[in-house]
């Protein structure tokens, strides 16, 4: 049974920090891409970072681009997002995503709130 399990959100002031981790299970873990996106009410579905298979390769989106840091350590199967400088506007459920293209294999968490508010 495939599951992604993010965890790690919260409430946190403007300015602050919060790592987001995704712990995977029941699939390959090492030959999947991995992305963070989230969403807010009212909003599409907003991708924010994602990871290469091996970890060596990364990219972002450019509303996080300096602020966030996708990494992933594949021997414990799990996915990370820090999340630094956190503004109101980043406050969202957030979803971790595994993708093998080869397979169209695609698997989503179940999200985790985070909310910037003083």
């Amino acid at each position: 049974q495939v599951q992604l399990v993010e965890s790690g959100g919260g409430l946190v002031q403007p300015g602050g920090s919060l790592r987001l981790s995704c712990v995977a299970s029941g699939f390959t873990f090492s030959n999947y891409a991995m992305s963070w996106f989230r969403r807010t009410p009212g909003k599409e579905r907003e991708f924010l970072a994602t990871i290469s298979s091996d970890g060596g390769s990364t990219g972002y989106a450019d509303s996080v681009k300096g602020r966030f840091t996708i990494s992933r350590d594949n021997a414990k199967n799990t996915v990370f997002l820090q999340m630094t400088s956190l503004k109101p506007e980043d406050t969202a459920v957030y979803y971790c995503r595994a993708y093998r293209r080869a397979l169209l294999a695609e698997y989503w968490g179940q999200g985790t709130q985070v909310t910037v508010s003083s």
